[in-house]
C-alpha cells in the first residue's frame, strides 16, 4: 500500500497487532504531555482523560484477544501497560 495521501513518497508500514498497541501507547503518552518536541518542550498539553481512555482501550484489547497472541505480543502489551499505569499515577 503506498502513502499517496501524505506527501512523503514513502511506504507506509504494514500494520500488525504490535505496531497497533505501539501507537495506541505513543498516543497515550503523547496524551500525558510526555513527547518532547525537538527543543525537549513537550509538544502538547496533558489531556488526562483521552490518556486514561486511550490506556483503557489497550486494558480492553487485552482483554479481549486472551489467548489469541503470541508470547512476543503478550509481553510487549503487559509491558506497555505497566508503564502507561505508572506514568499516569505519576501525574
Amino acid at each position: 500500500m503506498s502513502d499517496s495521501g501524505s506527501g512523503t513518497g514513502g511506504e507506509l508500514p504494514s500494520i500488525d497487532f504490535s505496531t497497533f498497541v505501539l501507537s495506541l501507547s505513543t498516543s497515550a503518552l503523547y496524551q500525558m504531555g510526555l513527547v518532547n518536541g525537538p527543543d525537549g518542550a513537550p509538544v502538547s498539553e496533558p489531556d488526562l482523560i483521552m490518556a486514561r481512555q486511550t490506556i483503557d482501550t489497550l486494558k480492553m484489547l487485552h482483554r479481549k484477544t486472551q489467548g489469541n497472541l503470541d508470547e512476543v505480543e503478550i509481553k510487549l502489551i503487559d509491558n506497555l501497560l505497566y508503564e502507561l499505569h505508572t506514568r499516569f499515577v505519576a501525574l
